[in-house]
């Protein structure tokens, strides 16, 4: 492309600090390092994650640029690329594969070294490729999607098909994928099973779809809001309940429907509280209860150690445990094969220029799939 080598200027949503709207400003994107992959946005979802970063519950240095859900196109490549080449469909990767370190070569792990979850906002290198009025603004979480350009290390971006359409598979950056790999991956769900799935947004959906896809006879959906159980039931759910209908505590009414089989609960919340819920309410011996929410930070849990000591199994997943750019670009070919649908999941597609709108959608309980 002829912008190859070239600073490019471009909008971007920059949030300058925290509990502050979006700004669509003009930035400055240089040309990528050595190892480094610039790419054209051309969807991007909204994840409950990014506002953390706005509400404070996240660490982030500002002004940053924040977004992780996206599907772009390689623009240029700096020195020594070799996985992807200008003109490639990316998706951009939060949970970096460098391939290399010690959870990168185990089959089990996925959670690598190069993973920027303390909020260090800068490429590998230590530095940034955004400037807005002359200051530098920081990356997130790798990726930084809410801009027209982005810059990111090799080792956080997957070439996936290219017939794959863009507003629907950024879904597969965050969302879906940590949903859907909760169930098949880390849960290991088996088939014949019964599943709880505490939280029905946009995950908890995924959760559901990857249960179904892994051939769960029983899948229970849990939510105080009840608007949310026919979409639910669309994806896989064979029944909803709202805990506000019996007194009981949700364990002792989830034993009573299934004759106390519930082989595998999910929290996909980030409440302390529903998550010992979840975990009382798998199976006292050969259950597992996989936490998704993320948690608020600087939150100790209490719990009873004999919900453990009976033999439950508890545990906690990052992307779903999915190696990202080994699993996503799978994901993509399974989703053209029409394995799974993403439509449910997106319930507005809005303009770059009305993020902040899109926002206070996710905040009134409506989930947002893509902007």
């Amino acid at each position: 492309m002829g912008t190859a080598g070239k600073v490019i200027k471009c909008k971007a949503a920059v949030l300058w600090d925290q509990k502050k709207p979006f700004s669509i400003e003009e930035i400055e994107v240089a040309p990528p390092k050595t190892k480094e992959v610039r790419i054209k946005i051309l969807a991007t979802g909204i994840c409950r994650t990014d506002d953390h970063v706005i509400k404070g519950t996240m660490v982030s240095k500002f002004p940053v640029i924040v977004g992780h859900e996206a599907t772009g196109i390689v623009e240029s490549i700096g020195e020594g690329v070799t996985t992807v080449k200008p003109g490639d469909k990316v998706i951009p990767l939060f949970l970096p594969q460098c391939r290399e370190c010690n959870a990168c070569r185990n089959p089990d792990g996925n959670l690598c070294i190069r993973s920027d979850i303390t909020g260090r906002g800068v490429l590998a290198d230590g530095t940034t490729r955004f400037t807005c009025k002359g200051k530098p603004v920081y990356h997130f979480m790798n990726t930084s999607t809410f801009t027209e350009y982005t810059v990111v290390d090799e080792s956080s971006v997957a070439k996936i098909d290219d017939t794959a359409p863009p507003e629907k598979v950024c879904l597969i950056g965050c969302g879906f994928s940590t949903g859907y790999g909760a169930a098949v991956k880390t849960g290991k769900v088996k088939p014949g099973s019964t599943c709880v799935v505490f939280g029905l947004g946009g995950v908890g959906l995924s959760v559901i779809m990857g249960c179904k896809s892994a051939g769960a006879s029983r899948i229970i959906g849990i939510d105080l809001n009840k608007d949310k159980f026919e979409k639910a039931m669309a994806v896989g759910a064979t029944e909803c309940i709202s805990p506000k209908d019996s007194t009981k505590p949700i364990s002792e009414v989830l034993s009573e429907m299934t004759d106390n089989n519930v082989g595998y609960t999910f929290e996909v919340i980030g409440r302390l509280d529903t998550m010992i819920d979840a975990l009382a309410s798998c199976h006292m011996n050969y259950g597992t209860s996989v936490v998704v929410g993320a948690p608020p930070s600087a939150k100790m849990l209490t719990y009873d150690p004999m919900l453990l000591i009976t033999g439950r199994t508890w545990k906690g997943c990052v992307f779903g445990g999915l190696k990202s750019r080994d699993d996503v670009p799978k994901l993509v070919t399974e989703f053209l094969a029409k394995k799974f649908d993403l439509d449910q999941l997106i319930t507005h597609v809005l303009p770059f220029k009305q993020i902040n709108e899109g926002f206070e959608l996710l905040n009134s309980g409506q989930r947002i799939g893509q902007g």
